[in-house]
């Protein structure tokens, strides 16, 4: 059976129950995550209730307002998706070809905009290139595929499949399409030499990430249309943070988690945020999008709240590969709060970057293939998770070079050196990455960290500037359905997954997962919290050396057991065009003409 019609038997049921609101304030409603978007229609309704439940989704790039509602159940439309005709209009040579280095969002485009190849040009104190040898990058996402590009010997790893789909015949696929594009960004890796002399030669059609040479290590936590729930966000957490040494012993200093709920919670008693800064706290640098409501969002996504991790907004270079040097804030980049806002944006608009065949967004999103690719490679999508990726691959080559920095450090190096721009920080933060500049500002610390430049420069430095982030700590102590912030999975049985339980329907305790959260206790082989999760240990690579896995298992709780997954549970009753009148992902990809009888047979 094909990946596609798995996917069309495994995509999650989603749930809008609006309470007793009016058309008019209905129509102001905010639905997001940092991926999929609902925004406000008018600024003069943007202060009106939120809706709940509606489902979590690992959505990137997918930007959306309200535009109507008829009995209860809202009608989306898209102000940006994937794709980008103009994007392709100005890559696209006389030829008809796709040509990178003209395309504003081609990966070539935009790392030369943020100064990573340059920095490719420079060596660590072992003589290596900077482009993320030895760092290890774990991506929370949807999956990532092998394709051409995250293929090579050692360059992908497979954490456990803690999605419900790992109960199923799809555990590891990704096949909602989200993060192998963003492994692509972060570190793909065409065959090509790499080293000074070779690097200012590179074709631009070569497919290198920000950091090519890093390792990436994928942990599966949505399904095919992208939903997860906040429990399983806080146990891939936990793992990643409990298991900072891949299988072939490199070790994990980058967390990529592009996801956001609309939590209400104060940071400090949220469980999400509190996962996140106890990863920080142990060596972790958390990179998160900041989400994607626009400019008059006024906050920021969970678990981007906490000031401790890395908040990324989106930058938008005017579709000119140009206009990287003189960016906007990107309409759709969330602004935040005066205390807490995005602490700098990166590229994140039009981003070509590696597509997964097959998948959900490939499959449902012809307008996001790069026109003009003859090879088939390239997808196209737009987001602050886009923009989060950029950061990420970035961090990672700060700490090739300087591998005892720490988080607050790499932060520091990060935020400080940013491009000032002329927008107001509650929605630029500090402006727009530079890594040329940050690497710079990490060798400081670096010798201000040791008295000593090191090998790099050997000359002799001063006292350490204070780095060190004092915020008060989060322990998690709030509500795990308050996380959710409105947004719920449905079961195959139609019942809400809501209250204090996790996606398994265990009783969520709060002190009692901190003790072992914060103790780096929560795991213990497959048990997350004294429940199966997932496999004991790590299997070996397979015959092509291409991938090392972490084993599986099915959870012990039916609610999630393939019955759930009958294919008959998808009639037409379900997606009626009045439920998904005009799309969460674009308009031509959801109407009803789509969602026919004839597709559910």
């Amino acid at each position: 059976m094909s990946v596609q019609d798995e996917h069309r038997k495994t995509r999650l049921n989603r749930h809008r129950s609006l309470r007793g609101l009016g058309i008019a304030a209905i129509m102001a409603l905010t639905v997001s995550t940092c991926l999929g978007i609902v925004g406000p229609t008018t600024a003069a309704n943007a202060a009106t209730p939120k809706p709940a439940p509606v489902p979590a989704s690992l959505v990137g790039g997918l930007l959306q307002t309200v535009q109507g509602l008829t009995e209860g159940v809202t009608g989306l439309v898209d102000d940006s998706h994937w794709g980008d005709a103009s994007a392709d209009k100005a890559a696209k040579g006389s030829d008809g070809k796709n040509h990178p280095d003209v395309d504003p969002g081609s990966l070539y485009t935009i790392e030369n905009a943020i100064g990573a190849r340059n920095v490719w040009m420079a060596k660590d104190s072992s003589g290596r290139q900077i482009t993320g040898q030895g760092v290890g990058v774990a991506l929370l996402d949807s999956g990532t595929a092998p394709v051409d590009g995250l293929n090579g010997a050692g360059k992908l790893t497979y954490g456990p499949d803690l999605s419900i789909e790992s109960n199923g015949s799809l555990t590891d696929q990704d096949t909602f399409g989200h993060g192998t594009h963003l492994a692509g960004i972060i570190g793909a890796r065409d065959a090509a030499t790499l080293d000074a002399k070779s690097i200012p030669k590179l074709s631009p059609s070569v497919q290198l990430g920000v950091a090519p040479d890093s390792k990436l290590l994928s942990i599966k936590l949505a399904t095919s249309d992208g939903s997860t729930d906040v429990s399983q966000i806080v146990a891939a957490l936990n793992w990643i943070t409990e298991h900072q040494t891949s299988a072939d012993g490199t070790r994990i200093r980058v967390v990529n988690l592009s996801f956001g709920t609309d939590s209400l919670q104060p940071y400090q008693v949220d469980p999400v945020a509190a996962a996140a800064e106890n990863a920080w706290r142990h060596g972790l640098v958390v990179v998160v999008s900041g989400g994607n409501e626009g400019p008059t969002a006024g906050r920021l996504t969970d678990p981007a709240i906490d000031p401790y991790v890395l908040a990324v907004g989106s930058s938008d270079g005017g579709n000119t590969p140009t206009g990287w040097s003189h960016p906007t804030v990107a309409s759709y980049s969330s602004s935040g709060t005066a205390s807490r806002h995005v602490d700098l944006l990166a590229p994140g608009r039009s981003v070509a970057s590696l597509r997964a065949p097959g998948s959900f967004v490939d499959t449902e999103h012809p307008e996001g293939l790069v026109s003009g690719d003859t090879a088939g490679r390239l997808f196209r999508g737009s987001g602050t998770s886009q923009a989060a990726a950029v950061v990420s691959g970035a961090a990672a080559l700060l700490l090739q070079a300087y591998p005892n920095l720490t988080p607050d450090q790499i932060k520091a190096a990060l935020v400080s050196t940013a491009t000032p721009m002329t927008a107001n920080p509650v929605n630029a933060g500090s402006g727009q990455l530079n890594v040329s500049a940050a690497m710079t500002k990490a060798a400081t610390l670096a010798r201000a960290q040791t008295g000593l430049l090191g090998s790099v420069l050997g000359t002799l430095g001063g006292s350490a500037p204070n780095t060190t982030q004092s915020f008060p700590i989060a322990t998690g102590q709030g509500s795990i359905d308050a996380a959710r912030g409105g947004y719920s999975l449905v079961d195959a049985d139609n019942n809400v997954l809501s209250g204090e339980v996790d996606v398994q329907g265990n009783p969520w305790l709060p002190a009692t997962w901190w003790a072992a959260s914060s103790s780096l206790t929560s795991w213990s082989g497959g048990l997350w919290l004294g429940q199966i999760w997932t496999g004991n240990g790590w299997q070996p690579a397979g015959s092509d050396a291409a991938s090392a896995r972490w084993s599986s298992a099915r959870w012990s709780s039916a609610r999630w057991s393939d019955a759930g997954w009958d294919s008959a549970r998808w009639s037409s009753a379900r997606w009626s065009s009045a439920r998904w009148s005009s799309a969460r992902w674009s308009d031509a990809s959801w109407d009803s003409a789509r969602w026919s009888d004839a597709r559910w047979s």
